[in-house]
């Protein structure tokens, strides 16, 4: 079984950079977590779902951001449970 997890540590609240392209993204899971070298990190657990849908591009039509207000919701802090939850209907590539 595959698990694929793409994780990203920012030192505080800050956007996520997500590339020129989102059909480049690949990993299932994506874990954002906020004040990651503090004794408080704040993890946010999405699905390439939720980043796909959520992303924002440049105003030039550049790169990809998730930013703050997407991520930092309550749905997704500290939402581990989601994980099992979804891994039981979805394949590897995320597909249900």
């Amino acid at each position: 079984m595959f698990f694929g997890v793409q994780s990203k540590a920012l030192s505080k609240r800050n956007a996520v950079p997500l590339g020129k392209s989102l059909d480049a993204l690949r990993s299932a899971w994506w874990i954002i977590t906020i004040n990651a070298h503090s004794d408080h990190p704040t993890c946010f657990v999405m699905t390439l779902q939720d980043v796909q849908r959520l992303a924002s591009q440049d105003a030039n039509g550049g790169a990809y951001w998730l930013n703050p207000p997407a991520y930092d919701r309550d749905e997704f802090r500290e939402a581990w449970g989601r994980i099992g939850t979804v891994l039981t209907t979805t394949d590897a590539s995320g597909t249900r």
